[in-house]
This record gives structure tokens, sequence and C-alpha cells, in this order.
């Protein structure tokens, strides 16, 4: 009899006794979790909720061990796992919807199941009913493969795919692409072709042709599948490195595939900048919470990381039931689990012994990743390269419009060791730092010919300082600021810290873009000018020492906006982020002081070597800048300046002096851009 009749019957004997008089009425029972009372003959609801819960939990978990299924059903938790492997690392979360529906010892719960699958925009989701017997005082769920997915049987299988959508390209500021689809030959060794202990062997001797680390490679080819291809490494496919196919078909199981990569024209090719794209690691998967899937190709470094998600676009993905012929993966692979004590059949046995069609539960269309644009020029970019590649030491070029603060141009040279110095490099800028004293004394009304005493040391604290070993002796002495900065005079700076202060050095430094962060949507370093703690830092930090430090993307910056007579904030991705100055404007009568100042360098000063490259006017400055312990100490070399509509800085890690060493450097770029 079911409850409702039960209610019925009871209200009508509760009248009867209630018409000849009125008696108090107890009846035994007891209380539910959930307040309610269940009264002798009551269905357990709260017994049948409890499980439910407790069986949803599990599947979130993707762990049934901890679960007892009615009848012991043998193999139930490890079939679970065979059914939901095609899945991977796909999140689930079950909850129950509703109340149970109980008849007698048995009942079932309709359960909620939510899929996150890698990379899905929107989670897969559908309903399950949970059928339950009840053992004794317990409800236990009854095994069936429906619980994963309503139409599964035990003669059925789950099967994902997940097919990457095209991958954006990134242009360069004509439309054009950099990094795009390349062809490539991947060699390694192929593991269907040998045995285990040969692979190894093989691995081994391929790394020795290749010449790179064997006991990396052979561990690799150790940890991946029976039937796994291996890279060793990746070649362009011009790429004149590239072993001969004879050598490789000596090895025992290796071999050379021809495929596709997203590489840049060159392999040098703005290369910190752009970055790389390969397949993704542990640490991304994790980090993706769920829409990254093993074996994706990600952005790893530079642009392709930073901007991942709009290159990768929406990938093709699809979860179908398959017969258990094709599944990826199905009950036969495991242990069956026995529901011969269950009350009722498992969803399997009522299933055709013939196996049915393919069914598509889930389908998620591919979009193509959107392409992303950058301002950089392929033919500064590649000048600025093959200029740098004639420097010993590591070197790095930035070159800015000051027109609309793009940035053109950002190259390192092959002894920066794959390492970003022209964007993110943290370096003492030396004297380039002038630029930014002189604007904190012009704005304390210091004008281009006052004077200033420009000994040949002074010392501060203790400490001795000095001018270049190249310094002109006839600019010694009582000589005009104009001279001093052309000059580059130390001591006459230094002399002048106490008409200016940090506060004020920081105030005009973000005036000029130096020293405040900004996000503009690629790796850069703005500068830092610290407090200082002595007088001995507050000297150096009035020549670009000590405590000071610049990115040559910072000092083209500040060139940039002397140049343009206004604060520029660099520029790299179309539709980056609007990013406006954080400093005070910079006033034309303050750009123009400072044009004079620097166009007296080329006319006068340090910056000579540049006067045949007018007209149009050069304006420009030079930098030294002490490192290290060494007795000399080494010296970083520096020149930024500018031209019509380019400005750029140059930075040589180890060099003689700005003018000698990262000079002809400028002057080349200046030449040909």
């Amino acid at each position: 009899m079911s409850p409702s009749h039960r209610i019925r019957r009871r209200s009508r004997l509760l009248a009867r006794v209630l018409v000849p008089v009125l008696i108090p009425l107890v009846v035994a029972g007891c209380t539910g979790k959930d307040g309610k009372i269940n009264l002798p003959g009551r269905a357990d609801t709260t017994g049948a909720a409890d499980a439910a819960t407790k069986l949803a939990a599990a599947l979130s978990a993707k762990d049934l061990s901890t679960i007892a299924f009615s009848g012991g059903a043998i193999g139930a938790a490890d079939h679970f796992k065979s059914l939901i492997e095609p899945l991977g690392s796909a999140k689930l979360t079950a909850k129950v919807s509703g109340d149970p529906t109980v008849k007698g010892d048995q009942s079932s719960s309709t359960i909620a199941m939510s899929w996150q699958l890698p990379g899905a925009v929107k989670p897969w989701t559908y309903d399950v009913t949970a059928k339950f017997a009840k053992s004794g005082k317990t409800w236990e769920p009854v095994w069936a493969s429906s619980l994963v997915e309503p139409d599964l049987t035990d003669r059925s299988g789950l099967e994902l795919t997940h097919t990457q959508a095209d991958r954006g390209d990134i242009l360069g500021d004509d439309g054009k692409p950099l990094v795009t689809l390349r062809i490539v030959e991947r060699v390694g060794i192929d593991k269907t072709r040998v045995s285990a202990t040969q692979a190894t062997k093989s691995a081994a001797e391929l790394a020795d042709l290749l010449d790179i680390n064997s006991k990396n490679y052979v561990s690799l080819v150790k940890a991946s599948g029976a039937k796994a291809f291996v890279p060793a490494i990746v070649f362009r496919k011009d790429d004149p490195q590239i072993p001969a196919k004879s050598k490789i078909a000596k090895i025992k199981g290796a071999a050379m595939l021809e495929g596709h990569q997203m590489l840049g024209p060159s392999k040098d090719f703005a290369a910190p900048i752009l970055g790389t794209v390969g397949e993704a690691t542990k640490e991304i998967i994790d980090k993706s919470k769920g829409t990254i899937a093993a074996g994706d190709q990600v952005g790893l470094s530079g642009l392709e990381l930073r901007y991942d998600k709009q290159l990768s676009g929406t990938p093709d993905i699809s979860v179908s039931i398959e017969p258990a012929s094709t599944a990826s993966s199905s009950s036969s692979s495991s242990s069956a689990p026995s529901a011969s004590a269950s009350p009722s059949p498992s969803a399997g046995s009522s299933a055709s012994p013939s196996a049915a069609p393919t069914k598509v539960l889930f389908h998620q269309k591919a979009v193509a990743g959107k392409d992303l644009k950058i301002s950089l020029d392929p033919q500064l970019q590649s000048t600025a390269e093959d200029i740098l590649s004639a420097s010993g030491p590591a070197s790095a070029l930035v070159a800015i419009k000051p027109s609309t603060g793009q940035v053109v141009a950002a190259a390192v040279n092959d002894q920066a060791d794959g390492q970003d110095l022209a964007t993110y490099g943290q370096y003492p800028p030396g004297s380039t730092f002038k630029i930014i004293d002189s604007l904190a004394l012009i704005r304390k009304g210091v004008k281009p010919d006052d004077t200033m005493a420009c000994p040949a040391t002074t010392t501060v604290d203790g400490r001795k300082f000095k001018n270049d070993l190249d310094y002109p002796s006839s600019a010694v002495g009582d000589i005009s600021f104009r001279t001093a900065f052309a000059n580059s005079c130390n001591t006459a700076f230094i002399g002048q810290r106490e008409k200016v202060d940090s506060d004020d050095l920081n105030a005009a430094g973000a005036s000029l873009g130096f020293g405040t962060d900004y996000d503009v949507g690629f790796p850069a370093y703005f500068g830092s000018i610290p407090k200082p703690a002595s007088q001995t830092e507050r000297a150096a930090e009035m020549i670009g020492q000590g405590k000071v430090l610049g990115s040559p993307l910072s000092m083209a910056t500040v060139a940039a906006s002397v140049q343009a007579g206004h604060t520029v904030i660099p520029s790299l991705v179309e539709g980056g982020p609007t990013v406006k100055s954080k400093g005070a404007p910079l006033t034309s009568s303050e750009a123009a002081q400072l044009r004079s100042l620097m166009h007296s360098v080329v006319t006068e000063g340090t910056g000579s070597g540049l006067q045949s490259l007018q007209p149009p006017t050069v304006i420009a400055k030079t930098g030294t800048a002490e490192y290290g312990t060494d007795t000399p100490p080494k010296t970083h070399a520096w020149m930024v300046g500018a031209r019509g509509d380019l400005a750029v800085a140059v930075f040589v890690n180890d060099g003689d002096t700005g003018a000698g060493t990262a000079g002809p450097l400028l002057k080349k770029f200046l030449l040909q851009g």
C-alpha cells in the first residue's frame, strides 16, 4: 500500500474516533535527521536521501571504492573507472536533484551530472537515475553502467575526441605572419619498431648524434608509452643542421617525421618577445583548471603564453557512446560487477547482443584562434638583430616610434642566451640617466647655459667619484650645464644633488615614462629609482648607478618622450591594455630644453660620431655604468638617441664606453632605419 493510501486511511479512522469524544492521540514513532517523524509503516525517505547524497559525493570524487553496492556487487568501482577513463582529467560535479522515490525496500533518486571537459566552454550536463535497495536498515545503490550515463550498457563505453582548433598567427605591423605554421622535421625514436631495451639503447645513440643531453632523452624515452614516437629535437625544414637521413637510419628505431609547428620567420627572430609553442606541461595543465588537456599545443613563453587563450581558439570536443568492439574503454576490460543478489536488474542486463550504433552525447564545434597583431617591423627587427650579431657580449636594442609609442624593434643577440634583455633586462643605466636628472634640474629653475662646477674628482662620505678616462680636460672647472651634459661630467651632476632629491628624480622619470610600472600587454620593465640609504648612494644615484635600474625599453621610452615632447608609453600589441601616464605632463618648454641638451651631445660632446647622420636633427646621450666586484670594475655600455620618428636605446653588457661600444651600433641602426 502506498504512503498516500496509508495517510488517507488513517485520516478516516481519526475522524470516526473524534466524533463521539475528544481524547488525546499519541502515536509512537521516531524523529529523522530532517526533523520529520517517521511513523510506523512510513517509508524511510531520510535514509534513502542520505544514501543518494553519499553516492553523489563519490561520483564527484570519481571514486566509488567507498561505496558498498547492493548484493555485494564485485568490481563496480573498477568498472566505473574504466567507463570514465576516456574522459581523462575532466571534472565531475554530481548533485542529488529532488527527493527520492521510495517503494518498500526499493528507492530511486535523480542525480544531476555536470562534466567540465578540458577546453569546453560549457559543461556537459544530464541526469541519471540511481536505484537503491534496502539491506536491513541500510540503503545500498544498485550498480549499473547507466549510473555514468543513462544510455550506457555493459556492451558499450564512452569515447572522447578532442581536436585543437587552428591556432592564430602573430602578425607584424605590415599584417603579414611572423609566427605561423611552418614545416618541420621531428627526429626521434619510434618505440613501435623496437623493443623497450633497444629503444633505450637507441635513444642514447641518437642523443650523441644530435649532441643533446643523453641522460634526459633516455629518461624521456623510458617514460613514454610503448607505442609512442618520442621526439628528440625538431628542425625547421630548411635547417642546414638537420643530420643526414642515412645517419639516422643506422640507429634502430630512429626516424625523421615531417610535421608542422608554429614558428617565427627564423630561429632567433624576436624569440624572447614572440615566445614558443609546444606541448602543455603538467604545471600548465594544472593551472588551467581543466581548460587544457594533456597533449594540447599551447604557448609556453612570451606573447604566445600571454595571449594563448586568444590564439588557441576553442577545440572541437565530442563525447559519444561506442559499441564494446570500438569503445576506447569498455566493461570488457575490467571485472564485470556481480548483481545477482540485486532486487532489480542492472541497466546493461537487457542490452541487445548486437552492437548499437555510435551515439553523440555532447559536441562542441571548433572555433579557430584569432590572430594577434603587434607593432614589430620585420625589416627593422631583422636589421637590429643583424647589427647586434657582430657584438661579442650580450646586447640589446629597442626602437620606438615617438609619434605613436609603438615598439618597432626589440632585439637581442645570441649571447643573451634567449633572455628578454630588450624589454625586461634590469641594469644601472649610467649617464643616460642624466636626461632624468636634467629634467629635475630644469624644474628647479636651472637653465642649459647656467654655470656649474665640474672638478676632476669629488669625494662623498669617503668615496671618490671621477669622470670617464676620455673626459676632455678642456671641460673641467666652471662650465655650462650644457657642456656638463654634452660631455657627461659626473662630478658636476653629483654636485647638483642638493638641488634635487629622489622624489624630484622619480617625478621627472615618471614624466619621461621611467620608473612607473604599467601593464602594457607584454613583459616590460620601466626602471626604478629607490630611496638611497646613504650620501654615497645619493651621489651614485645622480649618475645612474647605485640602486637605480633601467631596461633598454625604459631608456628608449625616455628618448622617445623627449623627441615627442610628451610622455610616451610604449605599446606592442594591437588592442592591448589602454594605459595613461601616471606622471606630471612634460611641458613643451621642458621638452625643448631637453632636446637642446641632447643635441649638444651630438654637436659638441660624446655623441659626435652621429653628426654625419644629420639632417634631420639627431639627439643622443651616452652612458657607462660600473658593476661587479672586479678591479677595475666591469662596465655596461649604453647609448640612446632619436632621429625623426625613431627613438633607440642600445645596451651592451660588457663594453668600454657608451660612445665607443654602444655608439657604433646605434649609428648603424639609425642609418639603416
